[in-house]
């Protein structure tokens, strides 16, 4: 008999909005305070992260507007409020970075990922910097230039 893995590796939820919005600066990866339901759910992949994003006060930290769907069979006995705010748990160190950097002009807290790492999940949090207009059409041509390339790639290796 394999032995079956308990908790699958891997990413649950992607922001690719946030993505094509801002520029990340710099990445952290945070844990998450969840109920039971909630873990049942994102072990199922019910979760998004579309609209969502970190909210910093009183000294601790917030993941607002993201949506874990609730399983039928999981929260019969719980009203689950699937967009409920979360905690996000960091060090003191990484949340002083994080209130330091969100106060200067043109900086926001946006939610990337939710993944498993080993029996936990994780939240990969950005401090990130809105980009304008330009900015999203120049990465959009310098994505599809870097397509172009690896397709000359792929077909100069086949001849």
């Amino acid at each position: 008999m394999a032995k079956q893995k308990k908790h699958p590796e891997g990413t649950i939820a992607l922001n690719k909005k946030a993505l094509h919005d801002y520029s990340i600066e710099q990445k952290f990866e945070a844990g998450l305070a969840l109920a039971g339901w909630e873990v049942k759910s994102l072990r199922a992949g019910k979760a998004q992260l579309v609209d969502s994003y970190v909210l910093l006060k009183d000294g601790e930290a917030w993941l607002l507007g993201s949506h874990i769907t609730p399983l039928k069979t999981a929260s019969t006995h719980v009203i689950a409020d699937p967009v409920r705010s979360r905690k996000l748990l960091l060090h003191k160190r990484e949340l002083g970075k994080l209130f330091g950097a969100v106060q200067q002009k043109g900086y926001a807290c946006v939610a990337l990922s939710i993944y498993w790492k080993k029996h936990l999940i994780k939240c990969e949090i950005a401090l990130a910097k809105g980009k304008k207009e330009f900015d999203k059409r120049a990465t959009e041509k310098e994505r599809d230039s870097d397509r172009e390339i690896a397709r000359a790639m792929r077909t100069k290796g086949k001849e």
